[in-house]
């Protein structure tokens, strides 16, 4: 049997995803601590390293349930499992491995309430969303959100443990409502590749037209939902300046998806977009929380 190579087995872990996940989770490590102070830095890289290793090993299920569906998809057809340079044992050895040291290091380093909502979360990716809400219904990727959405709320517990959860769940409510806008764009982009591999997104069950006025509802809701922070006292002005930028620019694309049916192009800009309209509202969110100290 070949060995995999490090990049193959890293390739599995989608980095970049897990990159976004991390930021969220950060973000709310320093947001459950009051201003000007700082959490534990022992406590956040723990947090850090146990809360990214649980979301690669997710990745890698995904990838080992998908196999057969990435290697008819020209997005990912070039994923090591089905390129056969990772095996499918292989690649479950691998996701085992990162879980359990990732739930270990957040058990052993962090608090039991952040291991248990990780695990949950990791279940409900890698099995319920990955292994059966994404072949059975067109709202997979809404309900599957939730797990993508949990990442703020591991951050903040593992700072502060349930104190001020209520103010975590509503950078949950955030992620979990861009979730559907930013993944449809996607299915929109791929949507003859969906139809090939019967996966029942929602452009596909419901055709363009619908995903198309979905998105620019959930656009609209998401602007709406990203001023919770400024309005519970949770952030301020800047925060507020900022997401309204984004949240207009991010619904100026909606409009433009809406109105130009047959320009898929439209659709994938609005897709970039998306990833990086959740990384510029959570660094204001951290932004705003220290800005008065900063000299």
């Amino acid at each position: 049997m070949i060995m995999p190579s490090i990049s193959d087995l890293l390739a599995l872990c989608k980095l970049k995803v897990v990159a976004l996940i991390l930021l969220t989770a950060v973000v709310g490590m320093f947001l459950a601590v009051p201003a000007p102070y700082l959490p534990n830095g022992f406590l956040v890289l723990s947090a850090s390293i146990g809360i990214s290793m649980a979301a690669a090993s997710a990745a890698v299920f995904n990838h080992v349930v998908d196999e057969q569906i990435d290697a008819q998809m020209s997005r990912t057809n070039k994923r090591p499992l089905p390129q056969g340079k990772v095996s499918r044992n292989q690649a479950l050895v691998w996701g085992v491995f990162l879980g359990l040291v990732g739930l270990g290091t957040l058990q052993l380093f962090v608090n039991t309430v952040t291991t248990v909502l990780t695990f949950v979360s990791l279940i409900g990716y890698a099995i319920i969303y990955t292994l059966y809400l994404k072949r059975a219904t067109p709202q997979n990727i809404v309900i599957g959100g939730a797990a993508g959405a949990a990442p703020p709320v591991l951050g903040w517990t593992a700072v502060s443990g349930t104190q001020g959860i209520e103010y975590a769940c509503l950078l949950f409510l955030i992620v979990f409502i861009w979730t559907p806008p930013h993944f449809w764009a996607l299915a929109i982009h791929r949507v003859e590749e969906y139809k090939k591999v019967d996966v029942p997104m929602l452009p596909v069950t419901h055709g363009l037209a619908y995903t198309r006025t979905q998105i620019l509802l959930y656009t609209v809701l998401l602007l709406l939902v990203s001023l919770l922070p400024y309005l519970a006292g949770m952030s301020g002005l800047i925060y507020l300046a900022v997401t309204t930028v984004l949240g207009i620019k991010f619904l100026m694309y909606a409009i433009k998806i809406y109105n130009n049916p047959d320009d898929k192009r439209i659709a994938w800009r609005t897709f970039m977009y998306s990833i990086n309209y959740l990384m510029l509202l959570f660094a204001a969110l951290l932004f705003d929380h220290y800005w008065l100290i900063l000299p």
